[in-house]
Formats: structure tokens, C-alpha cells, sequence
């Protein structure tokens, strides 16, 4: 007898791994504790069976089956208004970070459709909703070129979320496009519209890569505002 998917996640599950995790997202009681290589080995196994019906039936109990519905969504192949619909359903399931960052680094399909993918992000870029920024913020990592540099920082400064997944979203995002277009970032972090705490945490973590040499950090911590 074929075992569920819940079925499977069980047996993959691992205490430690559990704990180690609920310690990374506050607030979730509802972790199994499976392991991300193994969470794409399932939907791999997914994709070559009826995956449109997997996601209608597909539930939404635990952190992992949720993630793993992203994970199918971002390699299941249709053609990108297929998955910007798919996309849209599931956005709403997004309660935190790690499910969201793990969708979006999933849907790979923006590099062949960047300007429908920037046209769809929008509404969330400008939503209400906590996760559904951090969605939008977190996506444009898929744009870190010059000729979407300037319309992303304009982004970061229309956000004024308070909440401190969209904050730390904007500083992470930032800080790699400062690896990526130091110039063009560097520019925009001496005159922007950040609020003080997302600005500073995008000069830490900017500071913290090991991609920016010792000379460029120091001028980056002398940047911090009191």
C-alpha cells in the first residue's frame, strides 16, 4: 500500500532536526523535521505523477507539506501563466520566512520571464501582509542587474512594514545587491529612505559577507547611523 505524503514526511522526520529548526522559526509549533535535500526528493518523486492534483488536494498541516507544495510549483514545468496562478494560490500559505525563501529561490522560471514575473510582483510589493512583502522583496534576487537595480531600491524605500521579516528581508536583499552591484548600491545606501534599523542591518550584513574586502567594510560600518 502507497503511503500518504504525511505518511512519508513521518517516517523522514528527525527529533533533532525538529528542534534545530523550531529554534530558526519562532512561532511555528507545527515542524516535523524533515530535511530540505530530502523535501525535493519528494517532490521530484511528485512531479512525474498527477501533480496538478497532488496541489488541489495537497494539505496544508505541518511546515514541510507546505514547503513542499512551493517546491512543485517552482519545478513542475507548466508554462509561467500555469505557475503564476499556482504561484497566487499558494502565496497565502506563506507563515514564514523559511517557506518563503525556499518558494522563491525555487522559481527559477523569473530568469526567462523576468518582466511577466516583475509585472505579478508588484501587488505583493505594496501588500499589507507581512509575508506576502517578504514574497516580493525576497523575489528581487532575481533581478540583481543594473537595469532593475534602480526600481528595486525604490521598492525598499516605499516599504515601511514593521514587521521584522519584511525588515530583514530588505536588509538581506540589499546587502547582496551591494556584493553583486557595489557601485550602483552604494550610491543608493548614501542617500535612501530606509528606516534606521533596516538600514543598519543591511550595512551588518553587508560587513558580514566574506565577499567585501576589510578596506570597503570599514567605510560600509562608518555609514551606520546612530
Amino acid at each position: 500500500m502507497e503511503l500518504t505524503i504525511r505518511e512519508q514526511l513521518n517516517e523522514l522526520a528527525e527529533e533533532k532536526y525538529r528542534i534545530f529548526t523550531s529554534a530558526l522559526t519562532p512561532g511555528k509549533d507545527n515542524i516535523l523535521g524533515v530535511r530540505t535535500p530530502l523535501l525535493r526528493k519528494m517532490a521530484a518523486q511528485i512531479r512525474k505523477g498527477d501533480w496538478r492534483r497532488y496541489l488541489k488536494e495537497a494539505k496544508a498541516d505541518t511546515m514541510e507539506e507546505v514547503m513542499l507544495q512551493g517546491m512543485v510549483i517552482g519545478s513542475c514545468g507548466a508554462d509561467i501563466e500555469e505557475v503564476l496562478q499556482l504561484s497566487q494560490d499558494f502565496i497565502p500559505k506563506i507563515d514564514c520566512w523559511s517557506v518563503c525563501d525556499s518558494f522563491c529561490s525555487g522559481l527559477k522560471i523569473t530568469k526567462k520571464h523576468r518582466d511577466r514575473m516583475w509585472e505579478f510582483l508588484q501587488p505583493y510589493l505594496t501588500s499589507s501582509k507581512e509575508y506576502e512583502i517578504r514574497f516580493g522583496v525576497v523575489m528581487l534576487l532575481h533581478y540583481i542587474l543594473p537595469e532593475y537595480a534602480t526600481f528595486a531600491f525604490a521598492h525598499f524605500d516605499r516599504i515601511k512594514h514593521e514587521g521584522y521579516y519584511v525588515k530583514m528581508a530588505v536588509a538581506w536583499v540589499l546587502s547582496m545587491y551591494y556584493v553583486h552591484l557595489p557601485e550602483l548600491t552604494f550610491e543608493y545606501l548614501k542617500k535612501n529612505n530606509l528606516e534606521d534599523y533596516t538600514y543598519n542591518k543591511a550595512l551588518q550584513k553587508i560587513t558580514e559577507s566574506l565577499r567585501v574586502n576589510q578596506e570597503t567594510k570599514a567605510i560600509i560600518k562608518s555609514m551606520k547611523r546612530k
